[in-house]
């Protein structure tokens, strides 16, 4: 399984694109703004989009979907308790970020432990409430049993998401992070913002690791 980082919208979201190198078959994690980079980098690789997967509904991590529902359909999965975020996306984000967005109503929900099955790996929600009261984590483990961690925006590089926006629970993201502290230390994790990290990492350097 491959794959590749996007930098993408007001405030340089991370998107990630995942797809297996046999098939060409692909997912993308939150696609925050313009998606013109992803769509060119897919045609020259020849590279088949089929899913889009939301770490949450915060529009900085959702505002690139339009762009990609041709190729996906209703392929779009959240967390359940943020698809109203999606349907009726927050005025005061969009006013501060300076982004539009309808929303859209045509996608799935996830809950905790749901497996989803993709080309090459398989991806597991993990419940995160914390940012959002419907955030999520997907821990991807390819066929070859490698595993990593995509955080959104719970867990960044020895820092942890804001709770003062809508849905936002400091206490909700204590326990988040005592879940994430459960895995081993040599996994890998993607971040909604700023550099790759590791539990371990986290573990030693975040002020914000439970202790």
């Amino acid at each position: 399984m491959q794959y590749k980082r996007f930098p993408l919208g007001a405030l340089w979201t991370n998107g990630y694109l995942f797809w297996d190198d046999v098939t060409k078959k692909a997912f993308f994690i939150d696609p925050g703004g313009d998606t013109t980079d992803v769509k060119n980098f897919m045609a020259e690789n020849e590279i088949i989009l089929n899913t889009i997967l939301l770490t949450h509904g915060h529009i900085d991590h959702v505002a690139g979907i339009h762009e990609l529902v041709p190729m996906v359909g209703d392929n779009i999965y959240i967390g359940a308790k943020d698809a109203d975020m999606l349907r009726h996306p927050s005025r005061q984000l969009q006013a501060l970020l300076g982004v539009k967005f309808s929303g859209i109503d045509k996608f799935r929900t996830v809950e905790d432990g749901r497996i989803i099955e993709f080309s090459g790996c398989n991806v597991k929600v993990i419940e995160t409430p914390g940012h959002t009261e419907g955030s999520v984590c997907f821990l991807i483990t390819d066929n070859d049993g490698h595993k990593i961690l995509v955080s959104g925006d719970i867990l960044f590089a020895q820092s942890v998401g804001r709770t003062d926006l809508e849905g936002g629970d400091s206490l909700k993201l204590e326990a988040s992070l005592r879940r994430l502290a459960e895995f081993s230390d040599g996994l890998r994790v993607l971040p909604g913002h700023g550099p790759e990290t590791s539990i371990g990492s986290e573990r030693e350097l975040n002020p914000y690791w439970p202790r």
